[in-house]
């Protein structure tokens, strides 16, 4: 009977010393509540509108070459029809290029979201990892990043906390 209540005594203890403290944010939130970052969102929905655009425009000018060159078909001659192709296929992989320097993965979108959102996200990650340090958490979740929590005690989001931090009141 001893050995089990001092060894049942040995795991209170042992987890005790052990214990570790965990948190949350909600990312999402954070960001949605800071107004720089809103802006910098507006400012990328823009320029991907703008480029969009561009590159429809660019389709259009392709159809139209397209549509003239099978209007004109019977009329070329092997050499010029050679050529129109030619033509087209090229206007068609500059499209597709111009594409790719805007939406591909090294493109325009992909820097400019790093020149303006990247900081803020930095700032937030900057702030999340004092807080941790200074409450000595252990782990700190983010519910925002598909991370599947069925249950949070509010009083471990940190959320506001960050927030505060940053400067902004909810």
């Amino acid at each position: 009977m001893k050995k089990i209540f001092f060894g049942l005594i040995f795991v209170l203890i042992t987890t005790a010393i052990y214990a570790q403290k965990y948190a949350y944010v909600d990312t999402e939130y954070i960001l949605n509540n800071i107004p720089a970052y809103k802006a910098a969102q507006d400012k990328l929905n823009k320029l991907s509108a703008d480029w969009q655009k561009e590159i429809e425009a660019e389709y259009v000018i392709l159809e139209g070459m397209q549509q003239d060159y099978q209007t004109e078909k019977v009329l070329l001659t092997k050499e010029m029809m050679r050529q129109r192709e030619a033509e087209i296929k090229n206007k068609d992989r500059s499209i597709k290029n111009l594409q790719k320097g805007f939406f591909g993965p090294n493109g325009e979108l992909f820097k400019k979201r790093l020149e303006f959102i990247k900081p803020i996200q930095d700032e937030v990650y900057d702030v999340i990892k004092d807080i941790a340090e200074s409450g000595k958490y252990s782990i700190i979740f983010d519910t925002a990043s598909g991370t599947t929590i069925l249950f949070t005690d509010p009083k471990y989001d940190k959320s506001d906390k960050v927030l505060e931090k940053l400067g902004y009141k909810n």
